[in-house]
């Protein structure tokens, strides 16, 4: 892959991580009610699930992960 395409990947992937933690985080505070470790848990969830599905879609092309190597 060329460092132009790795490079567009690692942005990419960082700004959505940090979209997707902030939303995640907004969106627990709404939904919990007021509890804490409710909403600390859903925000856990969601960054996790997020987590998932961007290694899975940029890893291959940054070449930072190797899913080979995964525990999956």
């Amino acid at each position: 892959m060329s460092l132009k395409r790795q490079l567009a990947a690692e942005a990419l992937g960082t700004g959505l991580l940090i979209a997707g933690v902030v939303g995640s985080g907004i969106m627990a505070e709404s939904l919990s009610g007021g509890n804490i470790g409710l909403a600390l848990l859903a925000n856990t969830v969601a960054t996790g699930a997020l987590l998932v599905v961007l290694i899975s879609m940029f890893g291959p092309i940054s070449g930072h992960t190797s899913t080979r190597r995964s525990v999956w």
